[in-house]
């Protein structure tokens, strides 16, 4: 019964902050909320997986064998650890921000929360749609009334993406129910059904175009980049940080399992995409001036590696990406957090107008230093542990890709170094004063700082959560 709270909490807050009528009170609510769920996650930690706290089953729709099915294992624990502790960072971030009809905005922030934790905790195909759409539909919101001044057709962009990608989903889930042998949404069932090798093809490939769409991986990235600049910072947050997540997730709760064979047979060539997106994305960051599309080009570059670990079947590989998907949430927030307090008090993102704000802004060039050396890989950063484990499998898969992908770890250095250089330790320029972190923002910098330094320096806990469903995607891929 422990999981629905997950659900319900926010999504009964989120309705409940639309009636408010000022924003002080929306802000209060959405952080109080945000702490009770984190509170709760963080008890949920230590339940045993598949005890009546961590599972929750119930009809919903019984004529189509739907039933409201959750659960709590090692990559959901993951998954919804990281949403829990997210908003709350952002909250505390962004509690200087002021946006026009507040209470809505942050009613919609706790309702894509709500449908973040319902993705990550469905076991039922068709619940597992229902939540996908309903985090999707208010982010589309989020950016097209709070955004940039291209907002309306970025968020448009951004919408078609995903509900293409959803809608190959949805057709591939109702094919597979009605080859499941007991005519149910179950993900048990979906991994019972027997299909053709042109079944396999075609629908392997309806489920990865849609999660692909989501990470994004290239060449389904294009909406990436727009969206992250002309979003709101916060809204961008939620998405590099926790939304992306989800394609990952469904490659590893829903693609690997249900299709097996396709998925060993499609490794190559998907590795192949996926390091090609790397270089690719490393390289288009190195050109940027812009200081929002270089870390929204770094995350495709991250995104990539993940989901290349996620196909080479190997232990090492798996453990790595599944721990990743933490410290990749954390550490892209991190980043997120300094640009929008620059952009708030500058009004400036282009990197050839900023310069030296060190001087100005001590508190933020060193924590913004330490998150992006951790977003590197630095060793004894959260990072590092992630990443050496998934260039461990990924040579163990060919020498010559994880030769390849570590390119991209020298572009992400360069590039990274050069946005700390540009940006806090450059030529002064004249500007707006700057000032440094309130106690706020203070706060959510040095919980991510602490949270960097405690996984990458003692990794254990972490890497336990994940075992379990390490493990079962192992077993699911064995020949």
């Amino acid at each position: 019964m422990l999981v629905v709270l997950f659900i319900l909490i926010p999504l009964l807050a989120g309705l409940g902050i639309f009636f408010t009528r000022n924003e002080g009170q929306a802000k209060v609510a959405s952080l109080g909320i945000s702490l009770v769920l984190l509170a709760i996650t963080l008890y949920a930690m230590y339940q045993p997986a598949g005890s009546e706290l961590t599972t929750y089953t119930r009809i919903w729709l019984g004529s189509l064998n739907s039933n409201f099915s959750f659960q709590l294992d090692g990559l959901g624990k993951i998954t919804t650890l990281l949403t829990a502790v997210s908003f709350p960072l952002i909250f505390m971030a962004t509690w200087s921000n002021h946006y026009k009809d507040a209470s809505q905005y942050y009613a919609l922030m706790l309702l894509t929360q709500a449908g973040l934790m319902g993705v990550f905790l469905s076991t039922d195909a068709l619940l597992f749609y229902f939540f996908w759409e309903l985090a999707l539909i208010p982010a589309y919101f989020l950016c097209s009334k709070w955004g940039g001044e291209k907002r309306i057709q970025v968020a448009f962009k951004f919408f078609i993406y995903t509900f293409t990608g959803s809608l190959l989903m949805l057709v591939g889930i109702i094919y597979l129910y009605f080859k499941t042998p007991d005519l149910s949404f179950a993900w048990e069932s979906f991994k019972q059904v027997q299909l053709t090798v042109t079944e396999q093809t075609w629908f392997f490939w309806f489920f990865f175009v849609a999660f692909a769409i989501k990470m994004p991986i290239f060449p389904f990235h294009t909406w990436q980049p727009d969206t992250y600049e002309q979003a709101p910072t916060s809204t961008t947050m939620v998405l590099s940080g926790v939304m992306v997540k989800m394609g990952l997730f469904g490659v590893a709760r829903w693609l690997l399992p249900v299709f097996p064979d396709m998925a060993t047979k499609m490794a190559t060539p998907i590795i192949i995409i996926c390091i090609v997106g790397m270089l690719y994305a490393s390289l288009i960051a190195m050109r940027q001036d812009s200081i929002k599309r270089l870390i929204a080009y770094s995350s495709i570059a991250h995104i990539g590696l993940m989901c290349a670990a996620f196909f080479v079947n190997n232990a090492y590989a798996y453990e790595g990406a599944i721990l990743q998907l933490f410290n990749h949430g954390v550490n892209i927030i991190g980043l997120w957090i300094v640009v929008d307090i620059i952009e708030r008090q500058t009004g400036i993102r282009n990197m050839k107008e900023l310069g030296g704000l060190a001087q100005k802004a001590p508190w933020m060039a060193t924590l913004f230093v330490v998150v992006a050396l951790a977003n590197i890989a630095l060793p004894l950063t959260n990072a590092f542990i992630g990443e050496f484990l998934m260039f461990n499998g990924l040579f163990e898969y060919n020498p010559w890709f994880a030769v390849l992908a570590g390119i991209s770890i020298i572009l992400a250095a360069v590039y990274t170094l050069g946005m700390i250089q540009k940006v806090f330790y450059g030529a002064t320029i004249s500007q707006p004063v700057i000032k440094d972190l309130n106690k706020a923002e203070a706060l959510a910098m040095l919980t991510i700082i602490a949270l960097i330094l405690i996984v990458g320096v003692y990794p254990g806990p972490m890497m336990k959560l994940g075992q379990q469903s390490m493990e079962a995607i192992q077993v699911a891929m064995m020949p």
